[in-house]
């Protein structure tokens, strides 16, 4: 049986208990995919995948901002970071919003026709590289929330799909077929254009105290969900030794949003450094991890849970470098 996980093996969501259950739940209802890959292949460390989807709902859902610009953003964010398996879906989401023309256009390659949608999707691209150039911004101030949320939500999410997952969305990748895409969206239509109350994915969150929400999040639910995504993916820090924490915390304080040449000059030998070089991947290249990068680190006494934790460190050092970034930004507009 063909499966879209690479290097780890979860349980079905059907499997899940207690708090887990209950986010699944929530996705199921929400998203409208029951078992969503992206998620699934978080569940081996359950706090991980509570906050992810917090990130996901309160912004993307639930945040300010039109669900198509938002989608838009996503779409730009994958792009930029080369991930076709998020490519495709915010495609099929974009028909689930009913904007089936824009949809196609995107899944050609093509820029949309509306000014503002085109200047989204640019804004999306471009925040991979974090610079203050970022701004002014294609949305009103208020829909920042959305938006910021939406796009560093994804910078994390890409990471962990091109690491962890293959690139077919849909089995036997039919999603690269434009009626396959279309009547995808079309049955998630329902769920996607049903609004959503804000904050009700807090509860599920690990613990009552999940760290200092960002001042873009402007009070708004999408703040505590980033703040218990930062913690949860930061705590993987723990699986690399002091120094390797060090190589990639100071790699990516350095980092200018570049994907590393074919030499992955800067990043070390797995035989060497084998932690702080599946991090590091997973930050700036997380396609380009390979079974035999896995292996070097992992041997048989890490479990599956630990990989998802060290990706999740690595994604998330690249998503703080460019939040970073975008809060200075944010300041100057």
């Amino acid at each position: 049986m063909t499966t879209p996980f690479r290097h780890t093996e979860p349980l079905p969501p059907k499997a899940a208990t207690g708090r887990t259950a209950e986010v699944f739940e929530q996705i199921s209802r929400e998203f409208g995919i029951a078992d969503p890959s992206t998620f699934v292949v978080l569940s081996p460390v359950p706090e991980l995948l509570a906050s992810a989807w917090a990130l996901t709902r309160e912004s993307l859902i639930a945040g300010p901002g039109t669900r198509t610009g938002k989608e838009i953003a996503a779409l730009g964010v994958s792009q930029a970071n080369q991930c076709p398996f998020c490519v495709d879906a915010h495609t099929v989401l974009l028909h689930a919003t009913g904007d089936h023309t824009l949809a196609e256009r995107l899944a050609r390659g093509e820029v949309p026709e509306d000014e503002r949608d085109a200047r989204v999707l640019e804004w999306g691209r471009r925040s991979r590289i974090p610079s203050p150039s970022s701004a002014p911004y294609p949305f009103p101030r208020e829909e920042a929330p959305g938006y910021f949320g939406t796009a560093l939500g994804f910078h994390f999410i890409n990471r962990i799909a091109s690491a962890l997952l293959t690139e077919n969305l849909l089995p036997g990748g039919a999603q690269r077929l434009r009626v396959v895409r279309s009547l995808t969206g079309r049955a998630l239509a329902r769920t996607v254009r049903r609004p959503v109350r804000p904050g009700d994915s807090l509860a599920l969150l690990p613990g009552s105290d999940s760290g200092e929400a960002p001042a873009w999040a402007a009070g708004t639910a999408v703040g505590p969900a980033y703040a218990a995504l930062l913690g949860a993916a930061m705590a993987g820090a723990e699986l690399l030794d002091p120094e390797d924490r060090s190589l990639v915390l100071e790699t990516l304080w350095h980092w200018d949003g570049r994907h590393p040449g074919v030499g992955l000059e800067g990043v070390p030998d797995r035989a060497e450094r084998p932690g702080a070089r599946l991090a590091l991947l997973a930050a700036l290249a997380p396609y380009r991890i390979t079974d035999e990068d896995v292996a070097a680190w992992r041997g048989p006494e890490r479990t599956d849970a630990c990989l998802v934790r060290l990706v999740a460190f690595g994604a998330f050092t690249a998503v703080d470098r460019i939040e970073s970034a975008l809060s200075r930004s944010s300041v100057r507009t």
